[in-house]
């Protein structure tokens, strides 16, 4: 991986900033500024512009507003209004930070790109791979599960082996502690808004009220818009009981919301639609590998059933609670992420 030239994506945080100062002591690094259609993205591109100053990075202005609604923001609205539940960081960096904004980079000359994300790529003897960042804690290789492959030898992850108290560290050393609070958003694009808030302000008529009906099928209340629910939710449900009501099932097809007790959130299979992998070799059925069903899930044992080109199915040691459909489970083999697919149902 060795190049002359790094293109580097920045945001004006801690961690892009750090990644500059660390890349900058043995490369030549400039600085790509992605404007997406931040609440804040004056800002973020005027303290990116002064830190270029700083460090002598050049930055570059990209507008990836069209494309970002495009891909991202109709995916948001489309998933929540079909009953799941979205992950836009994972999408994003699969179509947007390693899709549009690394084509820009290297068209503009520079052989490697890198980001501030706290994973790490590790060259395997099978090839590249992805792997968890040493700092637990901010692990983002998660979100980093769907980008390509080919892509792993030409990008750096200079964050993935210090911890957040380093990157606090290094940027201090340098006197640029105005990134220093500013940090991603797990959605950036919400701001102060809520989820119903964006949903509702995008799409017309998306509040359509309908019936609360228990896993037995007997209705207990009403709801004011299934895109304003998640499984596992009880807050919001106005459903005074003995014991609390969970989301169980999003039923968008007759638009109910299905309820039950914390007992009926726990399943133990779980179905997933188009497998992607970060290994040459696809898994066969019957291996087991530790299976995270979202970003802040510890991740759990889980055996590989049925895969094939379009779908996989995975059995779980130990029942799970609340798997979402619309999140991604992404499968590791120790540190390293084998590849992801979008949950599609569980049971």
């Amino acid at each position: 991986m060795n190049c002359s030239a790094i293109g580097l994506a920045m945001s004006g945080g801690v961690d892009s900033t750090a990644a500059a100062v660390l890349l900058k002591r043995h490369h030549p690094v400039d600085g790509f500024f992605m404007d997406i259609g931040q609440s804040d993205g004056a800002e973020q591109f005027s303290r990116c512009q002064a830190i270029g100053k700083a460090l002598a990075i050049e930055i570059h202005y990209l507008d990836l507003r069209e494309a970002f609604r495009e891909r991202v923001l109709n995916y948001f609205t489309t998933t929540y209004l079909s009953g799941k539940t979205p992950n836009p960081c994972v999408v994003c960096n699969q179509h947007i930070k390693f899709g549009l904004l690394r084509e820009a980079i290297l068209a503009a000359g520079y052989e490697v790109m890198a980001t501030g994300h706290y994973a790490r790529i590790h060259r395997f003897d099978d090839g590249y791979g992805l792997i968890k960042g040493i700092d637990t804690s901010k692990d983002q290789s998660y979100f980093l599960s769907r980008i390509a492959l080919p892509l792993l030898a030409s990008v750096r992850l200079p964050m993935g082996n210090l911890t957040k108290a380093e990157a606090y560290r290094i940027t201090a050393e340098h006197g640029l502690t105005d990134c220093f609070g500013k940090q991603s958003q797990d959605v950036c694009f919400l701001a102060d808004s809520t989820v119903a808030d964006f949903i509702s302000a995008r799409t017309e008529g998306a509040m359509q009220p309908g019936p609360i009906s228990t896993t037995t099928g007997v209705e207990i209340g009403r709801h004011q818009g299934l895109y304003q629910y998640t499984i596992g939710q009880r807050r919001g449900l106005n459903l005074p009981d003995h014991s609390p009501w969970y989301v169980i099932r999003i039923d968008s097809l007759h638009n109910r919301l299905i309820v039950g007790k914390e007992d009926e959130l726990y399943t133990q299979t779980v179905q997933c639609r188009s497998p992607y992998w970060l290994v040459d070799r696809v898994p066969k059925p019957g291996t087991v590998h530790t299976a995270k069903l979202r970003s802040t899930h510890g991740g759990a044992e889980a055996r590989i059933d049925v895969v094939d080109e379009q779908m996989m199915t995975l059995y779980f040691t130990t029942p799970q609670r609340a798997v979402c459909p619309g999140q991604f489970c992404v499968l590791y083999k120790g540190e390293r992420v084998i590849g992801s697919a979008e949950i599609e149902s569980a049971w």
